[in-house]
């Protein structure tokens, strides 16, 4: 059962100091605060709060935070026997930060809505070009067919969505992302939110008290991901 909201969201005016509410006081289906902008300032500190966009286009934007949340879990990344020969084929293969504006429009490219929309296309190609989002990329003959990209904050990385245009290319883009950031000493690796397909892949849920917790020991925690290795395959004696 859903406990009550405990605080009503909080209105955000276009270029007010860039505070939010605390998102422990939200319900668990997790909106925080409406309105405000999509300023770097504003989305990095919503990361580090463990708050993200998430809205549709003619409508303010919704900063949201909800309970429970879902992370991967260092060495919890599932890698099945079928994709396992898919990544010792090579068939695909995979960059790091080659191609991210067009990672963002092809994951924005669903029959079903998006809340990838123009503005949050320009608000995260900025934060790119300041080194605070990172896409992985997934080719097939030259040809992107596969992709992921998230925000990244000390020791925290918070992927925000993936495509593919062939079979297993997001499962590819996964595995690369999560074993080559946990290999740089990122400790949270955020999904935000439950899907089967997730799950397939790892993917569980943590309590948003939990979550919480683990992102601001995590934000405090500087991790630089130049000269990132990629890798889809743990270290040797890694769990």
């Amino acid at each position: 059962m859903r406990r009550l909201r405990s605080r009503r969201p909080v209105l955000i005016l276009p270029g007010s100091p860039v505070v939010f509410p605390n998102a422990d006081d939200a319900d668990d289906e997790g909106l925080v605060a409406i309105g405000g902008d999509l300023s770097s300032e504003r989305l990095l500190a919503a990361y580090e709060q463990g708050i993200f966009p998430w809205y549709d286009e003619g409508v303010p934007p919704l900063w949201w935070s909800p309970n429970p949340r879902t992370v991967i879990e260092r060495g919890g990344v599932h890698v099945s026997r079928s994709l396992r020969r898919v990544l010792r084929r090579d068939t695909f293969r995979v960059t790091f930060d080659h191609a991210f504006e067009r990672v963002m429009r092809e994951c924005g490219r669903r029959d079903v809505g998006t809340w990838i929309i123009p503005e949050m296309i320009e608000a995260y190609v900025e934060l790119h070009v300041r080194g605070h989002a990172h896409s992985f990329e997934v080719w097939q003959d030259d040809v992107l067919v596969g992709g992921l990209y998230g925000v990244h904050r000390a020791a925290l990385f918070a992927a925000e969505s993936m495509f593919h245009t062939v079979t297993d290319a997001s499962k590819v883009a996964l595995v690369y992302a999560v074993t080559s950031l946990f290999s740089t000493g990122i400790e949270v690796f955020d999904v935000q939110l439950f899907t089967n397909h997730l799950a397939s892949m790892g993917a569980v849920e943590i309590p948003r008290s939990q979550y919480l917790s683990r992102v601001r020991d995590a934000t405090a925690k500087p991790v630089s991901l130049t000269g990132l290795e990629l890798r889809w395959e743990g270290p040797p004696g890694a769990s």
